[in-house]
């Protein structure tokens, strides 16, 4: 499905984003997005944290 896209529809998309955002925000836009894709994958890749700190019921007195 997605690896149906020819150059012209590469090209029309990229269009439509200049268009959108015009070319100044263009680089934060991808800094953006590469962080996003950055943090997802670290979090992916890490363990889930367990918190094991013994509670105490004295303390809630």
């Amino acid at each position: 499905m997605f690896g149906s896209f020819g150059p012209m529809e590469i090209g029309l998309i990229l269009l439509i984003v200049l268009l959108v955002f015009g070319a100044g925000k263009l680089p934060e836009v991808g800094g953006a997005i590469g962080k996003s894709i950055k943090s997802f994958k670290k979090a992916i890749k890490e363990p889930d944290e367990i918190d094991v700190t013994p509670k105490n019921d004295k303390d809630k007195t």
